[in-house]
């Protein structure tokens, strides 16, 4: 990380934001009442839902948004004006942040946050929340669809070699937020509290003279907590039996060894010839771990071909998310001076839903999520039918479910309404939430889509305004 990065916090932006700060600062539209509202347009990995994660984050930003007096130099050095230098100098963020909790499920078109303020710090607030919210949801989601390959066996993150530099933290704390178990990343482990874990290379096993004398010394130094690499030159014919020498060894002094490792070649012949081989010399309680290239698609292949692995270690294609590289979150206007504000598109599916908003959840007898419904934040009550985004013939009825508002107050007047869950809490409410949610949206394949609607005054104002629009025009 960049040194002393944190405390330029108020340049993490682009420059347009700054740009458009200043032309609201200099035309005496700095605070006028506005409200933001994030939502992502299409769920990743073709799939049927996002877990929403980075909210800590962007609090954490909000509360620590500064200008220094290096980052007003360079600013001045850019052109920027010296009156608006000195608005910066004493900048906070003085608004107020809505949000769904933190490991929520969600889904397409959904109020997920919502910021309200004056003009100029809402809109000078955009690209922060667009960088942590959309990366950590990105690797939240992927992290909750290896868990469900997996189901309950053990899963680490292993990415931080292969994440995109700094942002390994936050892929280490979102994919624990997912449901992986531990993580290599020791940093995130004394920072976050996640559990760590790690073997050993192919290189320790490379610098001794013999597999059998790695193994016999990385045994002794690591009696109570030794797992074994076993496929550095032969899985079969050399890596298993010498681990097996190894753990009757431990077995002799007292210990058990934990587990073995296979990191190349067809992991399920692999996994089911060593889970005999163990079995037969009577070391049925070593466990199998397996490692490299893994996804939820491999996963779930290996586990229907019979393959007894214990335990995933899923490195580069869960932290760069690798077959979505990103979340198509976005940061749009929904008012501005107390009216609703609508952008206008050739493509219906992008009108934007104009409004401060509200999002309901309304959940069966047996408490599994039915529908979400977006309504008007001043609507006193979630409406019992809802109307498709798109198709105003097509409805929803939801009448008789329960229904509980998802969008509550994070920060108000730029100060925090109540302590934040901690990532244990978060991790649990996600697991929870999901659980909830009905299988047919969590297929891999051709997931069903999650029913969304709008209540009848959010579609009729905004058909009032597109009319509007569409006459001036």
């Amino acid at each position: 990380m960049p040194q002393n990065f944190l405390q330029h916090l108020g340049l993490y932006t682009d420059l347009y934001e700054l740009t458009m700060a200043q032309g609201y600062f200099l035309s005496g539209r700095a605070h006028v009442p506005a409200v933001f509202e994030y939502f992502f347009r299409s769920n990743p990995f073709n799939g049927g839902y996002v877990v929403f994660a980075g909210l800590e984050e962007l609090v954490e930003v909000l509360l620590e948004l500064r200008f220094g007096e290096e980052d007003l130099r360079y600013l001045r050095q850019q052109g920027f004006r010296e009156e608006f230098l000195e608005y910066l100098r004493d900048f906070r963020f003085g608004g107020s942040l809505w949000s769904v909790p933190e490991g929520e499920i969600v889904f397409p078109r959904e109020p997920i946050v919502r910021i309200e303020g004056g003009l100029l710090e809402t809109q000078l607030v955009e690209t922060v929340v667009l960088n942590l919210l959309n990366f950590a949801s990105l690797i939240a989601t992927k992290a909750m669809r290896i868990r469900w390959a997996a189901g309950n066996r053990f899963i680490a993150d292993f990415g931080l070699r292969r994440a995109q530099g700094w942002g390994g933290m936050l892929a280490s704390k979102a994919a624990y937020i997912g449901g992986v178990d531990a993580t290599s990343n020791v940093a995130a482990g004394m920072l976050y509290g996640i559990p760590i874990t790690g073997t050993q290379a192919h290189s320790w096993i490379q610098s001794f003279g013999d597999e059998l004398e790695a193994f016999r010394t990385f045994a002794r130094l690591y009696p109570e907590r030794c797992i074994l690499l076993v496929d550095t030159y032969h899985t079969l014919e050399s890596g298993l039996p010498n681990a097996i020498t190894v753990a009757k060894e431990l077995e002799a002094a007292g210990y058990r060894l934990l587990g073995i490792r296979i990191d190349s070649g067809d992991l399920a012949a692999l996994s089911m010839r060593a889970r005999q081989m163990l079995d037969d010399a009577g070391l049925q309680y070593v466990k199998i771990f397996t490692s490299n290239q893994l996804d939820e698609y491999l996963i779930r292949s290996l586990l229907l071909q019979g393959a007894p692995i214990d335990g995933f270690g899923v490195g580069t294609r869960l932290v760069t998310a690798y077959d979505c590289p990103a979340l198509d979150g976005v940061y749009k206007l929904v008012e501005c001076d107390g009216r609703p504000t609508l952008k206008v598109s050739d493509d219906f599916t992008k009108i934007l839903l104009p409004g401060r908003k509200q999002l309901f959840r309304y959940r069966r007898a047996d408490g599994s999520f039915a529908a979400d419904g977006i309504c008007l934040a001043s609507e006193s009550r979630a409406p019992a039918e809802l109307y498709h985004p798109f198709f105003p013939l097509q409805r929803i009825s939801v009448d008789g479910l329960s229904a509980e508002p998802l969008l509550q107050p994070v920060l108000y007047g730029g100060n925090l309404c109540r302590p934040l869950p901690t990532l244990a809490e978060v991790r649990s409410y996600a697991a929870e939430r999901f659980a909830s949610l009905p299988d047919v949206y969590k297929r891999f394949e051709n997931p069903h889509i999650y029913p969304v609607g709008i209540s009848a005054e959010l579609r009729e104002l905004r058909d009032r305004l597109l009319q509007q629009r569409l006459r001036l025009s």
